[in-house]
């Protein structure tokens, strides 16, 4: 009898799960680690870093070769994600931030079309009232809780997020078995001594633990007989803590973000795109994905360069199911020195980028750039302890803390991006043209550049209020300390 049952119920789900299908508005998930270097899977040339879930998921999927995230910390570009708006309008801009009162995000516009929206993991955001999701707890691990949420009632479409802590800084979880550190192939941007191995084998044990809670996620929509009609959209964040490895920084390293997309039948399986595209132009997507139209949201949020108050980004679902190759010129990206823990000095960083160049504009280049998540760690002391008998070593330490006012890369012929360019004149038409694309974006965010930096504090929710912990990045186990 209990047999009997149980195949009713799922037979039940079943054509519910067929009828929301039909019905044209899929599932959306978003799955995101946290500070993942765009070149640290198996799928994007790490040979050394174990992740057979992720790969498999991508040969499934469009990689998303020109995903950015408009700034390389946590909390500006999770509201940026879910906004669709830059940082700096939406007032979340330093790190542990908040939007301004009354912006909207894409879990606010999905509710309002009857969407289910629920979030699991990471949050560093806020105020609540612009995120109405339901929360499914701090444990991105519990796949069980986002299976629940997936079928308990599969007629109506949903919306979740699954934003783990992996693999941030301190690196503790993970199989470390899997990493011996003297086996690991180093990249380029970083010195090799016992201490960096060591980290980064502690590092890639975090990545496979991703990869676990990514094959967990994709396991709980199969039970649930939804894969065909949800798009799936995975996200590797911003840059790693470690010097060089991009995080606090507007390099590739730091901004650059690996992306795959799935959604059976409607994206085609193993492709790429090298449109360009940012965070803030996915929750338009999300939007015309569920058939409403992305151009006439409210956002909540005032536009500092006129106009509506819409979204800053713009849907690129047309590169999703293959009818355009292009999205945008050029993106953006902005990074703030003031309020990160153990922060010195003043040093807002602004930059553009198209698909061959890329421009940084450094408004405080007099400053040190100083961050204890970097050049407090125990690799970089180790760094500093080994440049006393290695000059080039020195001076990379030194790149580390000091940049000029300007910055120019082409990056087609310099992807590590070493030789600064701002001065040749070969390429000063460039750099003008840049610049003006640069210029023009602050103008429409409101962008006072240093005088913006210095005001940071006041759009952190803990100088106002005692901090409840509500942003706090946590771990299972004990709280991961965002930095």
């Amino acid at each position: 009898m209990l047999r009997r049952i149980l195949a009713l119920v799922a037979a039940s789900f079943a054509l519910q799960a067929h009828a929301a299908e039909l019905s044209g508005r899929p599932n959306l998930l978003i799955i995101i680690a946290d500070d993942l270097n765009y070149r640290d899977l198996g799928v994007t040339g790490n040979r050394d870093v174990k992740t057979p879930r992720i790969d498999a998921f991508a040969r499934e999927s469009m990689h998303l070769r020109g995903m950015f995230t408009p700034s390389p910390t946590c909390s500006p570009s999770r509201h940026a994600l879910y906004t669709g708006l830059f940082p700096i309008r939406s007032g979340a801009y330093p790190n542990h931030t908040m939007v301004d009162p009354g912006t909207k995000s894409v879990f606010t516009h999905l509710n309002a079309t009857g969407y289910r929206t629920a979030l699991l993991g990471k949050q560093h955001i806020q105020p609540k009232e612009s995120f109405p999701f339901e929360n499914l707890g701090g444990n991105a691990d519990d796949a069980a809780a986002l299976g629940g949420f997936m079928t308990r009632n599969p007629a109506q479409p949903w919306m979740a997020v699954l934003a783990s802590n992996d693999p941030h800084s301190p690196w503790t979880r993970g199989p470390k078995d899997l990493y011996d550190p003297g086996k690991l192939t180093l990249p380029a941007w970083l010195h090799d001594n016992a201490e960096t191995r060591a980290a980064l084998a502690a590092y890639y044990a975090e990545i496979s633990q991703f990869d676990v809670q990514v094959g967990a996620a994709l396991d709980a929509i199969e039970r649930a007989g939804q894969t065909k009609n949800t798009l799936v959209l995975l996200l590797s964040e911003q840059g790693a803590q470690m010097p060089g490895g991009g995080k606090w920084t507007l390099y590739d390293n730091g901004i650059r973000v690996s992306a795959f997309a799935r959604w059976p039948g409607r994206i085609q399986a193993g492709s790429t795109s090298d449109a360009l595209m940012q965070y803030v132009d996915v929750p338009p997507t999300f939007i015309a994905a569920a058939g409403g139209d992305p151009t006439k949201i409210d956002t909540g949020c005032p536009n500092p360069g006129g106009g509506a108050a819409g979204f800053d980004g713009r849907s690129f679902l047309d590169v999703l199911v293959g009818k355009s190759t292009r999205h945008r010129d050029y993106v953006f990206a902005q990074d703030t020195a003031v309020g990160v823990n153990g922060n010195k000095n003043p040093f807002p960083k602004r930059a553009v980028r198209d698909s061959r160049y890329k421009f940084i504009r450094n408004l405080a280049p007099e400053n040190e750039w100083w961050i204890a998540g970097i050049h407090g760690s125990d690799v970089f002391k180790s760094w500093v302890r080994d440049s006393a008998q290695n000059p080039a070593l020195a001076a990379r330490l030194r790149s580390l803390s000091y940049r000029p006012a300007e910055e120019l890369y082409d990056l087609q012929r310099d992807p590590s991006e070493s030789e600064n360019l701002a001065t040749a004149p070969a390429h000063a038409a460039i750099k003008t043209r840049l610049s003006a694309e640069l210029d023009a974006w602050m103008k429409q965010q409101g962008d006072r550049g240093l005088a913006t930096e210095l005001a940071a504090p006041s759009r952190q929710p803990r100088n106002a209020e005692p901090d409840t912990g509500a942003t706090a990045g946590k771990k299972k186990g004990g709280k991961k300390k965002e930095k």
